[in-house]
């Protein structure tokens, strides 16, 4: 490992986490996407390294980078190699895997790198899963899992409570197992994206076709009230702030509908709920519209109430684009939008702790799926409509409010979410994290903690220890391996080259060489491997695709 290592990571290269076309676009890709664009251009001298199992993933990582950065040089770890991962010194993995990824770092030394993930959803069975993995996977002290929210941080130290409960009963005991770093760090966004101004906000009004006398508030994000936002309480609070105020109030729809009835549902609520409010759908990944949604609106509104947000990147794009924010009082929305200040928190209720065993059953025995364990929790949450009219009409009737919300929400994105701002606290926790797995491999006693970890999870075997009781005889370093009478370099090619053989994951070459070592009489499987510059493990496996054509015997003395 090299004494100074960049101030940087090797980034997890899975275009999925990164790609703003998707046709179902969903926050974690505009979250992964603005990260990227961050570290191309916080790299400094050093290459973009990208992490991936197939060469796919990288060719397509690699041309996103490129599409932020033609001169962006790159380098590509493929997961066979993860020991190269050490010359850097941290894996971030852009998801919430750590636990996963540690039972691979497993294979190479828990102290060769660090890992870091950073949360998305906390919902899924998939993430706490990963959540509660934390404790009982070899995960370290020199790594972390970024946590976005106070909301956040609460959700896995609730999680890691019940885990422990749940261990000291299983063990009698309580069991080693000290987490990760659980950093906050927020979300960031690229606040120049934003910086509309006047002829841009003109520009915005003409193409959504707004009057001059009409008030836009605008919503932007998928249109699905089971696993976002429910849009029942903007609907009635928005047609209230028309009639208290007497303003033309137009409703700014820009996202997506997973299917025309999830479509059909929203207009007509919109038509029943919000009679006097015109409303505008559009379609918000179209990154031309997007802009022309930001720089001409005059309110953002987002009044999530769904359990698997956990930050919500759009109140800070609106704070970017100077607009005051009215959101729900939720998940990460409580950290970034100041009551007062850059806009208004709007009440929420939901049930107390305790009232959800039935729903959680439901979902663990498959009788909910996802989406409906989301809509399940999302029915029985409120957003106070009273307080939610009371805030948005007075920013309906008050231009200046409107002004100084924004310019104070805009100076705040500048100061605290702008992502080369935050980009730079991903750098301090990575030196961190490295200072913290340097530190913890020069103790001896430590040293010896960490040397003991098998190198490989239990529940990850080598296939030939798991299923070592199958065969009648098996392969090792002092099997006697020879040809079978009559066999010939041809007869080998011939059966290689043959469609049953297609795919093989071992190197022809060495089935090759191991052949023609053998042409000279029996060797030992270890006389095989010095003969051929090839290690025990990959002869065997040769010396039994040989067997398998007909072509070596093997006979353990």
């Amino acid at each position: 490992m090299s004494d100074v290592l960049p101030p940087t990571a090797v980034i997890r290269a899975e275009p999925d986490a990164y790609d703003m076309a998707k046709v179902e676009l969903m926050g974690r890709q505009s979250a992964g996407n603005g990260f990227l664009r961050a570290a191309v251009e916080g790299r400094g001298a050093h290459p973009i390294y990208g992490f991936a199992p197939v060469s796919a993933s990288a060719d397509g990582f690699r041309a996103m980078v490129r599409g932020i950065d033609s001169t962006a040089a790159f380098e590509f770890i493929p997961a066979l190699q993860l020991e190269r991962v050490a010359a850097v010194g941290v894996l971030y993995l852009a998801d919430i895997t750590v636990a996963t990824h540690a039972r691979l770092r497993q294979r190479v030394g828990l102290s060769s790198f660090s890992l870091c993930g950073v949360t998305h959803t906390t919902a899924s069975t998939t993430a706490m899963d990963e959540i509660v993995g934390l404790l009982r996977e070899p995960v370290a002290p020199w790594d972390a899992l970024i946590c976005t929210s106070t909301s956040v941080i609460e959700t896995v130290r609730r999680l890691h409570e019940l885990e422990r409960d749940y261990q000291r009963w299983r063990y009698g005991r309580d069991v080693r197992g000290e987490p990760p770093q659980l950093p906050l760090i927020p979300l960031g966004v690229h606040c120049d994206d934003y910086a509309f101004d006047e002829a841009a906000r003109e520009a915005g009004r003409r193409a959504l076709g707004l009057q001059p006398d009409e008030v836009a508030a605008l919503f932007i994000g998928r249109l699905v009230f089971h696993a976002k936002a429910h849009p029942y309480p903007m609907f009635r609070g928005l047609q209230a702030a028309a009639e208290r105020t007497g303003r033309k109030v137009v409703l700014v729809m820009a996202g997506w509908f997973p299917n025309d009835s999830v479509a059909a549902a929203f207009k007509d609520g919109a038509r029943q709920f919000a009679p006097d409010v015109r409303c505008l759908w559009i379609d918000g990944r179209q990154p031309d519209l997007r802009d022309h949604c930001w720089a001409g609106s005059d309110i953002f509104v987002s009044l999530a109430d769904n359990i698997q947000e956990t930050f919500g990147l759009t109140p800070i794009e609106a704070m970017a684009a100077g607009l005051p924010a009215v959101v729900s009082d939720w998940d990460g929305y409580k950290d970034t939008v100041r009551h007062g200040v850059d806009g208004f928190r709007v009440r929420t209720l939901m049930p107390e702790a305790g009232m959800g065993q039935a729903v959680a059953r439901a979902l663990e025995a498959g009788a909910l799926n996802y989406d409906h364990y989301c809509w399940t929790g999302a029915q029985a949450t409120a957003v106070d409509i009273a307080d939610f009219t009371e805030v948005v009409s007075a920013l309906v009737a008050d231009p200046g409010m409107r002004r100084r919300m924004g310019a104070a929400g805009r100076a705040r994105a500048r100061e605290i979410y702008d992502w080369p701002v935050v980009y730079r606290q991903y750098q301090a926790l990575w030196a961190d994290l490295n200072a913290r797995r340097r530190s913890a491999a020069a103790d001896p006693a430590m040293r010896a903690w960490i040397d003991a970890l098998p190198r490989a999870a239990p529940s990850r075997p080598d296939p030939f220890v798991a299923f070592g009781r199958y065969p009648t005889a098996t392969l090792g370093r002092h099997t006697l391996v020879g040809l079978v009478p009559g066999a010939t370099r041809a007869d080998l090619d011939a059966r290689l080259a043959h469609p049953l053989f297609t795919g093989l994951t071992s190197s022809p070459d060495t089935t090759r060489r191991i052949f023609d070592a053998l042409a000279g009489g029996e060797l030992t499987l270890a006389d095989l491997s010095a003969a051929t510059l090839r290690n025990d493990p990959a002869v065997a496996r040769n010396v039994g695709l040989l067997a398998k054509l007909g072509l070596a015997t093997a006979r353990n003395a």
